[in-house]
């Protein structure tokens, strides 16, 4: 506790005086300069105001107030967690272990000795489990900006200047929040496709996804990525007759190789069918099924296919419209994203941005790192982000999991490297309990076997993932993880296993 306090006095001190260092960077500036912004004194001036009240800008405003900064986040769903926990993550996985549960309960369950008849979907039951999930998260953190002083403006906000926000509050009028330092967290939305109109009916994006009154018979997911590949999942498990339909040769293309192939097997053991290589170039919604014009991404002969419901997953754009940066000159790409420097600021002085709306992979938890290490700059402080540890899982079952650089990509850069595999199925834990599909990967470097990237394919590999993410970042070895003594019996210890077969050979194989 005491040295909490002492870190919030020298934040608050050097918020007066500032020097930073980051490597061979250094940054000096003062109120005089940087965070003198010419605005008359007075006690409506936040020292940190933060648009949007995602997992980026939430976890920045909190972090901002921790840090003895005044600070406002600025909401316009009137729900604090943004995409993620009202439309996105939190709601999938609430619906994918649900759906998981009935899969099991049909197909599994016998087998452990527990036999029931007449296993039933409710989905009404279903959905309200989720919402919720959903209500009580965001109830949560609305607790905790209370606990941390922090002040919620529910509305839109756009800039007037670079030290003042118009809101258009949500209870209606409009009122005006100043800040010295101004934070843009305002996430992402759905990348729409051209000739495809989202009515979240029948063609919907992945909020619609997530609030289906009724089980389609067939369902087509445009797109083999995370978000396509979880909610086709929970679809197929619950009954659905499900289609990927994917541009690209392959699903998930930033995924190692072969792990990816192992993944796609899983999946069309559970009913998924994939249509690789393919581009849709029109849609039929003029009668009771949706009927979907395909040919060959290169082009060729055409076909169709028909569903009941279509869920366009082509990805997502970063959300900087209606801001209001054009006013205040804030540079954006070609695409929306805002260019920051290392400290997060953007080409306006005393404008930062976080999360999915710079480069950068547009994930919840790295919006989370990217808003601690942001406050952290402002109140003088260093922040750091290493976008190359950023774990990735895509949530199905099984699950997959990865840290670091992939086989592919370590072959790219020329790097000498060994690869070591542990398969599931010689983990007493996962046939314990009957679930031994999938692999452990890990890639080092030959000549000093540091650990490159990490790959997991089995039941929870996104828990197990940390251990890797927390060896990349401290430079390990794959012998600092084989020699670290995992319990017994843990799935945990085909990391281990896998650790060993990298720089020797494994026991349980």
């Amino acid at each position: 506790m005491a040295m909490a306090n002492l870190a919030r006095k020298k934040a608050i001190n050097l918020f007066n005086n500032t020097v930073i260092s980051s490597g061979a960077l250094r940054y000096s500036y003062s109120l005089s300069s940087t965070f003198s912004r010419g605005f008359a004194s007075g006690s409506d001036e936040n020292d940190v105001v933060v648009i949007g009240g995602g997992p980026g800008g939430y976890v920045a405003a909190i972090k901002a107030a921790q840090l003895g900064l005044k600070t406002t986040c600025i909401e316009k769903r009137g729900a604090l967690g943004g995409t993620c926990l009202n439309v996105g993550c939190i709601p999938s996985k609430a619906l994918l272990h649900s759906s998981h549960m009935y899969h099991e309960a049909k197909t599994s369950f016998a087998k452990h000795g527990v036999k029931l008849d007449n296993v039933e979907i409710d989905l009404a039951a279903m959905m309200g489990q989720k919402d919720k999930a959903i209500s009580t998260l965001t109830k949560g953190i609305e607790g905790l900006f209370k606990k941390n002083k922090v002040t919620y403006v529910k509305g839109h906000g756009k800039f007037l200047s670079p030290s003042e926000i118009s809101v258009d509050t949500l209870e209606g009028g409009t009122t005006v929040v100043k800040g010295k330092n101004i934070i843009i967290a305002t996430g992402s939305d759905v990348k729409g496709l051209p000739g495809i109109t989202i009515d979240e009916k029948r063609i919907v994006s992945s909020t619609g996804a997530l609030s289906l009154t009724k089980i389609p018979k067939k369902l087509t997911v445009i797109g083999a990525g995370y978000i396509g590949l979880e909610m086709g999942s929970v679809w197929a498990r619950l009954g659905s007759e499900v289609t990927v339909v994917e541009f690209a040769p392959a699903i998930v293309p930033s995924m190692d190789g072969e792990i990816r192939k192992q993944f796609q097997r899983s999946l069309e053991k559970q009913k998924m069918k994939f249509m690789l290589n393919t581009k849709v170039v029109a849609v039929d919604t003029t009668t009771d099924v949706v009927k979907l014009t395909l040919e060959p991404s290169s082009g060729g002969d055409q076909s169709v296919l028909e569903a009941d419901v279509v869920l366009v997953s082509a990805g997502r754009n970063p959300f900087t419209s209606g801001l209001g940066l054009e006013t205040i000159g804030v540079e954006t790409d070609k695409i929306g994203r805002i260019p920051v420097d290392e400290r997060f600021a953007t080409n306006v002085n005393g404008v930062f941005a976080i999360g999915d709306v710079i480069p950068g992979p547009m994930l919840a938890h790295k919006a989370e790192e990217d808003g601690v290490a942001c406050v952290e700059f402002i109140a003088g402080l260093h922040g750091h982000v290493d976008y190359d540890k950023v774990p990735g899982v895509v949530y199905t079952h099984p699950e997959v999991a990865s840290v670091g650089k992939t086989e592919e990509q370590v072959k790219e850069m020329g790097i000498p490297y060994r690869v070591g595999k542990f398969p599931m199925l010689g983990n007493s834990r996962a046939k314990s309990i009957d679930d031994a599909e999938g692999v452990v990967k890990i890639i080092a470097e030959k000549e000093t076997d540091k650990i490159l990237g990490v790959h997991i394919m089995c039941s929870n590999a996104g828990e197990l993932i940390h251990e890797a993410a927390l060896a990349l970042t401290y430079g390990a070895s794959s012998e600092d993880i084989a020699r670290t003594c995992h319990a017994h019996p843990t799935l945990s210890e085909a990391v281990k296993e896998a650790a060993m077969a990298t720089y020797d050979k494994a026991i349980h194989i």
